[in-house]
């Protein structure tokens, strides 16, 4: 996506899919041009982020690029009154505010480039990435391959029985895998004697 000369100032571009996809590869490469075209650039991600490094923004591939941990989606407003693009990564780890945040910086003529899961290990919708989604000028939905027959995959399937929607891990505790795949999976977990309730005497 080539949007570093646009003629107008101030917009929001998303990057979403699963584990395994290349988010946090094409948010670092957005970010890189603009640093190269001598814009002011500042990154965040969410303090619990800390799986490669505490205060990079690293993808699966070893890319990285540094950035500031924040608490809080609020803290993000506090830090950007001189930059030209601002880029977020793990959105979906950022309460509902992430959204007004976002739009904010946008209106005031930031180009903003935000990375996040748009589904968690259930397939349903994660955190705030819907809303950023809608909101967004620009939305970039980017796949994995299955692991487990080679299609495009766009489920990240959880390979722990932990069921908090918010498990930080990598290869150790996520497969991307395809709609079909994901399917069977799911209705086989379901179907184990180990998922089903334990009988009441």
């Amino acid at each position: 996506m080539f949007l570093e000369n646009a003629s107008r100032k101030g917009w929001i571009e998303v990057v979403c899919g699963s584990m395994f996809s290349g988010k946090t590869e094409e948010l670092i490469r957005r970010l890189k041009r603009a640093q190269f075209a001598h814009q002011r650039v500042e990154i965040f991600k969410p303090r619990i982020d800390v799986r490669y490094s505490e205060e990079q923004v690293v993808s699966h591939d070893a890319n990285a690029i540094r950035s500031t941990p924040v608490e809080s989606p609020q803290n993000i407003l506090l830090m950007t009154s001189d930059v030209d693009v601002v880029g977020i990564d793990e959105a979906q780890f950022f309460d509902d505010s992430i959204v007004e945040v976002c739009r904010q910086l946008a209106d005031s003529g930031i180009r903003v480039i935000v990375a996040g899961l748009d589904m968690d290990y259930t397939g349903k919708p994660f955190g705030p990435m819907p809303a950023l989604m809608a909101t967004a000028e620009y939305v970039t939905k980017v796949h994995a391959i299955c692991v487990r027959c080679g299609n495009l995959a766009h489920h990240s399937h959880r390979l722990t029985r932990d069921d908090k929607q918010v498990m930080l891990g990598a290869q150790d505790s996520y497969e991307p895998i395809c709609r079909h795949c994901f399917r069977e999976l799911r209705l086989a977990e379901e179907q184990s004697p180990e998922r089903r309730e334990p009988k009441k005497d």
